[in-house]
């Protein structure tokens, strides 16, 4: 059994205590010596991703910028804001005219968020959403399909989600792309990753030692048949055609190296789609 398997094996909750304890000797230096970056949080209340944390938010930004086109003065929305990574960095960027909105399934990610980011900066706000998800939360039944975003309808600029649809089911992420359609401004832009599953791909997939999908079900594969939303894939077509059939348009695909692809010939680890909102939904039908 791989790492990456015993580490999904542990469940939400076990994974959480055992980053905590492992991290525990390091934190503890860290705050002592004032190693640690003032707005980072403790490595083990990470959640999300390895390495460094600031950095990886400055670059994901980066990306926001040159590949999204976010400006200062955008209202945006961060579905899935884990701990802040991307809020940290966007506290910097944002001007008076800006503002944040932020929501994840994970509690304590959000309550960090709160007391060290929202404390300090009002136009900065942050919310727990109460969700279902096997590989994050399993202490409720509520669905994502069933959520409606709390926002107003055209009420956002830009609207981005980072490693998000990559622990989705089809039906969930079908039924977040009507949500962000529905705060999105018409012509905003929705930047968000994936796993895509093309002929490329998998073949490049095959020959590599990374992350595999051995389970498909036609439109999606995914990684983990026990924890499903572990890591989900989806057949390029089929993603294509949903995202047409919610109103957006697709700008820009930034193809990851996930698959096998060179790091040097791509921008990042996953695939990054660049939407927006056309104001019209289309009439594609789509298979199950």
């Amino acid at each position: 059994m791989k790492k990456r398997d015993v580490y999904y094996f542990l469940g939400p909750k076990t994974r959480r205590i055992f980053r905590r304890l492992y991290f525990f000797p390091i934190d503890i230096y860290e705050k002592i010596t004032s190693k640690r970056d003032r707005m980072a949080p403790p490595k083990g209340k990470v959640f999300i991703g390895s390495g460094d944390f600031i950095k990886q938010g400055q670059d994901i930004l980066r990306q926001l910028i040159d590949l999204g086109g976010v400006k200062p003065n955008h209202r945006v929305l961060d579905i899935g804001c884990g701990i802040g990574r991307l809020a940290i960095p966007l506290t910097k960027y944002l001007d008076e005219k800006g503002s944040y909105e932020g929501f994840d399934i994970v509690e304590s990610g959000i309550t960090w968020c709160k007391n060290n980011i929202q404390s300090k900066f009002p136009k900065f706000n942050f919310f727990h959403v109460d969700l279902r998800n096997d590989l994050y939360n399993l202490e409720t039944k509520s669905q994502s399909t069933s959520y409606a975003f709390p926002y107003k309808t055209d009420e956002f600029d830009f609207v981005f989600l980072t490693s998000v649809f990559t622990h989705m089911m089809p039906e969930d992420v079908s039924s977040y792309l009507t949500q962000i359609n529905k705060v999105l401004k018409n012509d905003g832009i929705c930047f968000s990753t994936f796993f895509i599953m093309n002929d490329k791909s998998t073949s490049l997939m095959k020959m590599s030692d990374g992350i595999q999908f051995d389970y498909d079900f036609t439109n999606y594969y995914l990684h983990n048949i026990k924890v499903k939303e572990a890591n989900v894939a989806f057949k390029e077509d089929y993603l294509d055609h949903l995202i047409i059939s919610k109103g957006f348009e697709i700008i820009e695909k930034h193809y990851g190296y996930w698959s096998g692809r060179k790091k040097d010939e791509t921008v990042d680890f996953q695939d990054i789609y660049i939407l927006k909102k056309n104001g019209m939904k289309s009439n594609v039908v789509l298979s199950n």
